[in-house]
């Protein structure tokens, strides 16, 4: 059911591309099979979720759970098919276009996707903080790895994404701290049978759909096997505590724009202030502290600026 336009509307042709060719590995006369059903006009016509939309009065706790239903419908994605192809050190820009193109497709999704289109949903919300939770399980000899988009709104914490398990993916950003919304995580996993290992998180996401940033997806890395509880607790808190810093003092130049007029130059920086620069490179492990210096910009190599 998950191969035939959604409201009529039709899927790009790579995408079909590449749901034929796993089509054809499973079944001897796959591509026929998907050719006829694309084809076909006598089709029930599947709805499409509609994308939330919202009053300038709406609170943004009611925004969260809009979007969460939205990301809801769409459906986790049990084909076996990747139908987006998400590219992390991809501009901020780019993912958001690829964003706009899941939403016109109402494809079923999987939960790295989930959070790219929760970042889009959430753009207009400038009074929400948005960065990315990575985590990695043990279960049954083997790891497993799942990702949602933290949220922080009024000093709450809560999640944004999707997952084969209803407890791994909403929160409702009424956590006081992070590491109240991680060990509600963490007993979840442990309701699964799963052991965490690992916590990565991000910075905070720019509201700018336009700009060229890269999202920083790995800032913290927690091994919880070389950490205590308490000193657990104490680097998330550490890292809520970096969050807040960055964001208060406003550091790094205003974020760089696909839309920017090729004609205009910027002011030369005197030497006297020089733009200083963080490496990537420089994430900060268990139990270290990352000095806060400016973020560092990204390497623009090979990106195409649209205008």
């Amino acid at each position: 059911p998950f191969f035939v336009n959604r409201g009529g509307l039709p899927v790009d042709e790579p995408t079909w591309e590449r749901m034929w060719r796993h089509v054809g590995r499973i079944h001897p006369d796959g591509e026929r099979v998907a050719r006829s059903i694309r084809g076909a006009a006598d089709l029930p016509k599947i709805p499409i979720p509609s994308v939330p939309a919202f009053q300038p009065s709406t609170p943004i706790p009611e925004r969260l759970e809009a979007v969460q239903r939205y990301i809801r419908e769409l459906q986790y994605n049990h084909t076996g098919t990747q139908f987006f192809e998400i590219k992390k050190s991809r501009p901020l820009t780019g993912l958001m276009d690829l964003a706009k193109e899941m939403t016109k497709e109402a494809l079923p999704i999987k939960c790295l996707e989930a959070v790219i289109l929760g970042i889009y949903l959430t753009n207009n919300m400038t009074t929400l903080d948005r960065f990315p939770i990575s985590f990695k399980t043990h279960f049954s000899g083997n790891y497993f790895r799942h990702i949602v988009l933290g949220v922080n709104f009024g000093g709450r914490y809560g999640a944004l994404g999707i997952s084969r398990r209803e407890e791994l993916m909403y929160k409702a950003p009424v956590f006081r701290t992070l590491s109240e919304l991680i060990f509600d995580f963490e007993e979840a996993y442990r309701r699964c049978w799963h052991t965490l290992k690992k916590v990565k998180l991000g910075h905070c996401v720019s509201h700018d759909p336009h700009s060229v940033e890269q999202i920083e997806w790995k800032h913290s890395i927690l091994d919880l096997d070389k950490l205590t509880r308490e000193d657990f607790r104490k680097e998330l808190e550490r890292h809520a505590r970096d969050m807040r810093l960055k964001i208060g003092k406003g550091t790094g130049p205003p974020s760089p724009t696909k839309d920017r007029k090729k004609d205009v130059s910027s002011p030369q920086r005197s030497q006297a202030s020089p733009h200083r620069r963080n490496s990537r490179g420089d994430r900060r492990p268990s139990g270290e502290k990352k000095p806060a210096d400016s973020k560092a910009m990204p390497d623009l190599n090979g990106y195409q600026i649209r205008v």
